[in-house]
């Protein structure tokens, strides 16, 4: 019986060192692989790798692309490469992880290759887009609803914003996943001298869509008696927005860098007395459900995604005396923080464990493949040289006129 086919683009690869769709892309690879399905996994290579490889991690089958810059563009160059290689390969089903090279995708179109694009989150309305850069994200996003074959939403509200360009059928929403973090050992934060204080943590990328600043100052109004953890890369002599940051902190806020240590990462979720979240653009945030699947107390950032995410019994901020406010009563009543933490358990199990999600992965992939009808395919100038020349004249290729390509809004 031959094996069930998806290829994965939009992802620096795998194993997962960099974030989300990372980690995402490693946990379905993983999951379907152990389930009969041969999966693909598209990698960028590093700048002067001589040619593309291939080769087998845990089971799963790697391509790896050479990228000839670094950066944007290099990235760019990588999509490209690997949406032309998809044709030549030419698997039953493909997964697309973000919008932001949608333009591409137009080709798997166009060879009647049954393209899934998750959407993301909102990309075009982060302030540290530049004018063109938010052009070609809106750009994109627009191309990426048109074609795609399906379209995954990870939140309720993007499901919403995508119904707005397409009809709701062609819309799925299934969430991000997490693993629950259970009791570990306090050890590992031993060497950022947090033994046996009590802190909140804060992990964001330092950019002024996930209010790190507000944050911050909203910490250090005051002595706590108390620490705040603010983990990711701080550059303060090439960002002014980093300098802001660290110029608002007192010294009760720790700036240990990006920590990739699973086990300090872990240790410290899971001993957090509060977890903030400042997020203010995306959907389904991987470090949002992460701090519910380690049982934090949850003080948010308030819109209608960390709403839905973190559930009616977080708290929420708007403004820096908001955030404050919430700071000072959870470390004034150890009770109230327990009880928000077992409120965020509940919320985590209800719908965010990897089990759940990918479960729903695979089966709306299941039922695209049972969609197709001829998922071994030839290309159609294959099969136009099994044919004599009479039936070639009466025959239009297979999912690729302009007709197949305008179904882009089904």
């Amino acid at each position: 019986m031959s094996h069930k086919q998806l290829a994965i683009l939009g992802t620096r690869g795998i194993p997962a060192s960099h974030g989300g769709f990372e980690t995402f892309a490693e946990r379905l690879a993983l999951y379907l692989t152990k389930r009969g399905w041969k999966v693909t996994v598209y990698c960028q290579g590093s700048t002067g790798q001589p040619a593309t490889i291939e080769d087998t991690w845990r089971g799963v089958h790697r391509i790896i692309v050479p990228a000839q810059r670094e950066g944007a563009l290099g990235t760019i160059e990588f999509d490209w490469a690997s949406v032309r290689n998809v044709v030549i390969q030419r698997p039953q089903l493909v997964l697309t992880l973000g919008y932001n090279t949608a333009v591409f995708c137009t080709l798997l179109r166009w060879h009647g290759i049954t393209n899934l694009i998750n959407m993301d989150g909102l990309e075009w309305r982060r302030d540290k887009w530049k004018l063109h850069e938010r052009v070609w994200l809106w750009l994109n996003e627009r191309i990426g609803c048109w074609t795609g074959n399906q379209l995954i939403a990870d939140h309720p509200v993007i499901a919403a914003h995508l119904a707005t360009r397409v009809k709701r059928r062609k819309i799925t929403m299934i969430p991000y996943g997490a693993d629950a973090v259970e009791d570990l050992a306090r050890s590992p934060l031993d060497m950022l001298g947090l033994k046996e204080t009590a802190y909140g943590l804060v992990i964001a990328r330092p950019e002024p869509e996930n209010s790190v600043h507000e944050i911050v100052t909203a910490f250090s109004r005051g002595r706590r008696g108390a620490k705040l953890v603010v983990l990711g890369k701080y550059d303060p002599g090439a960002h002014p927005y980093h300098r802001e940051v660290l110029g608002a902190a007192s010294e009760e806020v720790l700036f240990p860098g990006a920590i990739y240590d699973q086990s300090v990462l872990r240790a410290l979720r899971r001993h957090a007395h509060f977890y903030v979240h400042g997020h203010r653009v995306g959907g389904t945030n991987p470090s949002l459900v992460e701090a519910l699947g380690a049982g934090n107390a949850v003080i948010a950032h308030d819109n209608a995604i960390n709403r839905w995410v973190a559930g009616p019994h977080a708290r929420f901020f708007t403004t820096e005396a908001d955030c404050d406010m919430h700071i000072s009563a959870l470390l004034a009543d150890p009770a109230t923080a327990t009880a928000m933490s077992q409120q965020s358990r509940q919320r985590f199990e209800s719908a965010f464990r990897w089990e759940s999600v990918l479960a729903q992965y695979e089966a709306l992939l299941e039922r695209h493949l049972d969609r197709s009808v001829r998922p071994h395919a030839d290309s159609f100038a294959d099969r136009q040289k099994q044919k004599p020349d009479h039936a070639v004249a009466m025959e239009a290729p297979h999912d690729t006129s302009a007709r197949a390509l305008s179904r882009g809004t089904e």
